[in-house]
């Protein structure tokens, strides 16, 4: 962890809503007038698309299996590897993985491939990660260790399997039968590498769906916010003011001593109201720190 160069990570499987939490986060970003580096979990795959695809069928063939979740297809060492560079410097080399022909164009690149490495643009105010390995570790790799605030998006299952489906269908184009399969595939590396993580996380926002998910594979939609209620859970996080937490937020009430219940269409407003003062406080920190080593400097001189 470092007080200069403060890491914020965002991590969650596939469909599981990070996307919602990174938009409230870059909000709060705005108004504080913070500027971070943003990283996508997703350029940390080992393999480009069709590497994957290859790869997933050598394994299958020896009736293996591999994932997106999994060692095997991300490059632990990598992500590792840059925190900790951005932790002691404020820099590290980074690509982006191009899900889209729209985000490929640009670049002159096919979808499902990486831009070339670079190194990140320096002077920022954090490291903001998304994706699926923020609070990752192995027996070889501790990524979580250099993460200032770690944030856990974690619907119950059958509502992230339905987000999965509907969102790899009608966005990426993937049929229902080759979603279904993927998640299949990846159930192993999804309980070694990704639910743990949640229980290493500051807080974890958990949606709860008030209507039926039983069969998530037959869904034809996703529940709305308004149909559920989102668990919030603090884990290591001081000075929680939680009864005004609960005037803020119309609805709400304590599951627990570190949990808070919130109705769905109150997470945006949740999201803002937890994470500002958080993150206001790792800034607030990193610039008083700066402005005493500013002023050592100067003395210095």
């Amino acid at each position: 962890m470092s007080v200069k160069h403060p890491i914020i990570a965002v991590t969650g499987s596939s469909g599981a809503g990070t996307t919602t939490t990174t938009n409230a986060i870059t909000h709060i970003f705005r108004n504080l007038e913070v500027d971070a580096a943003l990283l996508e979990g997703d350029s940390f795959h080992r393999y480009a698309r069709a590497e994957m695809d290859v790869e997933i069928r050598k394994a299958q063939e020896q009736g293996k299996h591999i994932s997106y979740f999994g060692s095997e297809a991300n490059d632990f060492g990598a992500l590792e590897s840059l925190f900790k560079s951005y932790a002691e410097t404020g820099t590290g080399n980074v690509r982006k993985y191009l899900h889209s022909f729209d985000e490929a164009v640009p670049y002159n690149q096919m979808p499902g491939t990486f831009t070339p490495w670079e190194e990140l643009r320096p002077n920022t105010d954090c490291l903001f990660y998304e994706g699926l390995h923020g609070g990752a570790v192995t027996e070889q790799h501790n990524v979580a260790q250099f993460v200032d605030l770690l944030i856990g998006m974690v619907p119950i299952v059958n509502l992230e399997w339905i987000q999965k489906i509907i969102r790899d269908t009608n966005q990426r184009g993937h049929s229902r039968e080759a979603v279904m399969s993927s998640i299949v595939r990846s159930m192993d590396d999804y309980i070694t590498h990704i639910t743990p993580q949640f229980s290493r996380t500051h807080i974890n926002f958990q949606r709860v769906p008030t209507v039926d998910t039983s069969n998530p594979f037959s869904a034809k939609d996703i529940p709305s916010l308004d149909e559920s209620f989102v668990v919030i859970r603090f884990r290591d996080v001081p000075n929680v003011d939680f009864p005004y937490l609960l005037q803020m937020i119309d609805g709400s009430f304590m599951s627990r001593i570190n949990t808070i219940v919130v109705p769905g269409g109150k997470m945006g407003l949740a999201l803002e109201l937890i994470l500002t003062p958080l993150i206001e406080n790792l800034i607030n920190n990193r610039r008083k720190l700066i402005g005493q080593l500013d002023w050592i400097d100067n003395k210095k001189q």
